[in-house]
């Protein structure tokens, strides 16, 4: 089967390299996009092990299509009864056009939805589909006159791996966080630092890299109800991955954040990512009455001034290590300039953190010019509909 990995712009090679140390054939990539090959097992490791993907569809149909007469065919003649079953609805959740004949997104939508329909209540004698019945999504890409229909397998992103429960005022999306660590090449050996860590979702996604924790362990997929699902392949693959987990592997990350609230929020963000592991509470859960964790191996975090904050003292006497972080800026402190006095009073870290890497996500295309220095690499990167640059330094 070919599916798509959908990802941040920017992201695309990392969630390659994801795929093939999964055992998946990689066939292409584009903007946002990464086609794989798989079988049952393989859409199952890639829902459950991506740490950088935003969802897994499958292709169920690719053909030509230069007018609406071609797309109704090509649609209707994909056997849509294989995937969804009777009792579902359909929903055509997003259609992406360019360059190609046909680009009226809402008579696109129109007409896929109306070819499937047809095909499924003539598959299955129904006069129409299930409308109170959750929705398959279809999800249509046409690029070059070229029709990619898409079967989501997911249901909610993946970015809701359902251990944040407040996001702060402008949370990165758990993918972004993951990709950033991925693209910085950093290990579990050497000590992380996030110096605002808000509510924690860097060093989370870091820990839980350290620790080999897949970041779909805590989650259902939408590919549950669909009629490819197998459960026996989904629990195989589920224990296989539980298998890896190692919360005994020392590590050496730490947040801090100059708002109380922020590092209690991100400590609390902590502890329920490693009890879903655990598979110990359910997905959404009150913070109200719950005992604190005692785990040696859970991240550090504290109530600190960016200024003061200095690396972790080890035992090994490993110095170097890695920052990564998302610091204030315009669209959270609500002003260009208090974004743009953060980024100048960040020089303290080349001080404070000599011979570290340091990895800064904004959204300021200048950040150089008042950080005062020239990065070894910037990125662009999406954060949902937000453009982002990754900027990397060696301090």
């Amino acid at each position: 089967m070919t599916a798509v990995a959908l990802c941040a712009v920017g992201a695309e090679k990392v969630v390659s390299n994801e795929l093939r140390k999964l055992g998946i054939s990689v066939i292409d990539s584009r903007f946002g996009r990464v086609r794989f090959s798989a079988d049952t097992a393989g859409l199952y490791r890639a829902l459950i092990g991506l740490r950088a993907a935003d969802r897994v569809l499958l292709e169920a149909g690719f053909f030509p299509a230069e007018d609406f007469d071609a797309l109704y065919k090509g649609v209707n003649t994909i056997p849509w009864e294989r995937y969804i079953p009777a009792a579902m609805g359909l929903k055509v959740d997003k259609v992406r056009a360019g360059r190609s004949r046909l680009e009226a997104v809402t008579s696109i939508q129109a007409v896929v939805h109306k070819a499937a329909a047809e095909r499924l209540c003539r598959q299955y004698t129904l006069k129409r589909l299930p409308e109170t019945a959750a929705p398959a999504e279809i999800r249509v890409y046409m690029e070059k006159d070229q029709v990619s229909l898409l079967l989501d397998l997911s249901g909610e992103p993946l970015f809701k791996r359902g251990y944040r429960l407040e996001g702060g005022v402008a949370p990165l999306r758990e993918t972004t966080a993951a990709a950033l660590i991925l693209l910085t090449n950093w290990r579990r050996k050497y000590t992380l630092c996030d110096p605002f860590c808000g509510s924690g979702t860097i060093i989370i996604e870091a820990a839980m890299y350290a620790w080999d924790m897949a970041p779909g362990l805590g989650r259902r997929f939408v590919i549950q109800d669909l009629l490819i699902a197998d459960k026996e392949i989904e629990e195989r693959e589920r224990q296989t991955f539980l298998g890896r987990v190692d919360f005994s592997r020392p590590i050496h990350i730490f947040g801090s954040d100059s708002d109380a609230r922020a590092v209690n929020s991100a400590r609390s963000n902590a502890e329920r990512s490693y009890e879903l592991a655990l598979g110990k509470i359910p997905r959404k859960i009150s913070n109200d009455n719950r005992p604190p964790l005692h785990l040696p191996g859970l991240p550090v975090f504290k109530t600190l001034a960016m200024q003061d904050v200095r690396p972790l003292e080890r035992e090994d006497g490993l110095e170097s290590g890695y920052i990564i972080t998302n610091p204030p800026y315009g669209k959270r402190l609500g002003e260009k300039a208090g974004a743009e006095a953060a980024y100048a009073q960040m020089a303290v870290l080349a001080r404070n953190f000599p011979g570290w890497k340091l990895g800064v996500i904004c959204d300021h295309p200048g950040f150089e010019s008042f950080f005062g220095r020239k990065a070894e690499s910037c990125r662009e990167i999406s954060n949902g509909a937000v453009q982002l640059y990754f900027y990397q330094f060696e301090l």
